[in-house]
């Protein structure tokens, strides 16, 4: 089993909470979003925010890490990642409250210029997804070894995690536990388990790892 860092990478609505479930199962300590530096810290999985945003200042940050790119098909992303966004929109826009900055951050770069305008066409979502796919797949570039790309969808891909993290004896038909279906998606919420990380210190993120990565983003 692996003792390195292991970011997931892939966009919200690709089942980022899915897999972080599947890790926690085989043994991990898993972060779902984390926004503080004991959870980066602390956990050896991490996935979503800002994981998917920052992970190439990441993978300087912690050499030897291995990154998962969670794939999806376009037709069950698209209405999927609109309605989070639309739900969201309200708060990642507030100038008085609202998302906390982290979030914010991540999700008007990679989702840029974030309007709702912009939400309603498929060309704009799907263009920033096949942007940050390929900027993935360009940055990996003759590191393939550092890079698993799974649908979690996929007869195998359970396999393929479990193969790619050192965990062995997985039953090759073994599946990912589908959540966050439909307009619930705060899942992780409700998952108690010893391996779990909680992404902030009762509520409350790191100001100073959000001013760090601001900087280091720009």
């Amino acid at each position: 089993m692996t003792e390195q860092k292991v970011f997931i990478i892939g966009l919200p609505r690709t089942a980022t909470t899915s897999t972080s479930i599947a890790t926690l199962s085989l043994g991990f300590k898993t972060a779902h979003t984390a926004y503080t530096q004991k959870a980066m810290q602390e956990a050896q999985v991490i996935s979503d925010a800002p994981i998917f945003c920052d992970y190439q200042q990441l993978d300087n940050q912690y050499p030897g890490a291995k990154f998962i790119y969670l794939s999806r098909e376009f037709d069950k992303w698209l209405p999927s990642i609109r309605q989070l966004l639309e739900r969201m929109y309200p708060n990642l826009q507030r100038t008085d409250g609202g998302s906390n900055p982290i979030m914010k951050r991540c999700f008007n770069h990679t989702f840029s210029p974030l309007t709702l305008e912009n939400i309603a066409k498929d060309a704009f979502l799907l263009d920033c997804y096949n942007r940050h796919y390929n900027e993935a797949i360009a940055y990996f570039k003759g590191r393939e070894q550092d890079l698993l790309t799974i649908d979690v969808s996929k007869v195998g891909s359970f396999k393929q995690l479990a193969d790619f993290l050192g965990v062995t004896g997985i039953d090759p038909q073994q599946t990912f536990e589908h959540v966050n279906i439909g307009k619930k998606v705060a899942f992780w919420k409700q998952i108690k388990h010893p391996l779990k990380v909680e992404s902030t210190n009762n509520g409350r993120i790191d100001s100073v790892k959000e001013n760090r990565q601001s900087k280091s983003a720009r």
